[in-house]
């Protein structure tokens, strides 16, 4: 009887699927967007000197410390933690280290007519990136990977964010050994959307927009990607989202995000961009009508190739 019982087990295991997702179509995106996000307290990117003394760092401070309380008093921004600090000068820090909560007690200095805390810190960041996609519920992703902290070369850990509408204005080409990059202005008149997540498979977070005009494309299973043409979809110039033929080169199951190896082939976008570019991250790959990638890296030695992730790795990131 235990037999057939456990024989019962293994079969439902084996008839139900671990994971389906909820969606079955998206809204490609391919537009740029401007990206601000605000961090999870305050970040520290680096010291300097005060008197002749790196009087942070002496402290116990650490480059990636993030400041989330001063004298007791919750603070996320650059303001808060000034306000705080006053014209007071012993202060009690406490600090986020690797998800570790510690306190520091810190003496400011007087120098220059002012107090000096020897941190250069950070609140926020804002760059320029691709719209990937948008779900019927309004849900969106963009960018295909993490936003990074330069200074730290940790994923910044946000509190919230928006995007923006830009229109590009401008091209940096790419060449071997170099990436280039788009400029853009932004569009700060109206918050497209809402960024709730900071994650290393994209940013995501609702979208504001109005999608009733937009056309809907079926989602393509990692089962259905294939070796062989393909195209991206992103602005290089205003507003003016184009496809681009592309030849993917090869599909990697394994990875967490570098899925798909693809070559630009298209000559239009090789001559305006010298390949994949900062700014085009995001770009919807598209094969066979259906929405199957979303453009994420560039190969710096050779920026005619770049790789991509699938969407349904985004999309398991928002279910």
């Amino acid at each position: 009887m235990k037999k057939f019982r456990y024989l019962f087990i293994y079969l439902l295991i084996l008839l139900i699927p671990f994971y389906v997702l909820a969606y079955d179509r998206v809204i490609p995106g391919g537009e740029t967007i401007g990206i601000e996000v605000h961090s999870k307290g305050v970040l520290v990117v680096g010291f300097y000197k005060v008197n002749d003394s790196f009087i942070a760092r002496e402290s116990g401070f650490k480059v990636g410390d993030r400041i989330i309380k001063v004298n007791g008093v919750s603070v996320d921004t650059i303001e808060e933690m000034t306000r705080e600090i006053n014209d007071k000068n012993n202060i009690s820090f406490t600090i986020d280290r690797n998800n570790s909560i510690k306190n520091i007690k810190m003496n400011l200095v007087y120098s220059d007519n002012s107090l000096k805390t020897g941190l250069y810190v950070k609140d926020k960041i804002n760059g320029l990136g691709t719209l990937s996609f948008i779900l019927e519920d309004r849900k969106f992703g963009g960018l295909g990977h993490e936003i990074m902290e330069s200074s730290t070369a940790e994923k910044f850990e946000i509190k919230d964010g928006e995007i923006y509408d830009a229109s590009v204005d401008g091209i940096i080409k790419s060449y071997n050994g170099s990436a280039g990059e788009k400029n853009a202005t932004i569009d700060r008149s109206e918050v497209t959307g809402i960024i709730t997540n900071n994650e290393n498979t994209g940013i995501y977070g609702n979208y504001n927009g109005d999608i009733s005009n937009r056309e809907y494309l079926d989602i393509g299973n990692i089962e259905e990607i294939r070796v062989g043409d393909a195209y991206i979809r992103t602005v290089v110039d205003n507003t003016n989202i184009k496809d681009y033929h592309i030849n993917i080169l090869k599909i990697d199951k394994n990875d967490s995000t570098k899925n798909i190896l693809f070559e630009i082939v298209d000559s239009e976008l090789l001559n305006r961009t010298g390949g994949v570019i900062q700014g085009m991250s995001g770009s919807p790959i598209i094969q066979d009508n259906k929405m199957i990638g979303v453009v994420n890296y560039v190969l710096v030695n050779d920026p005619s190739k770049g790789f991509g992730i699938f969407l349904t790795t985004m999309l398991e990131e928002i279910e």
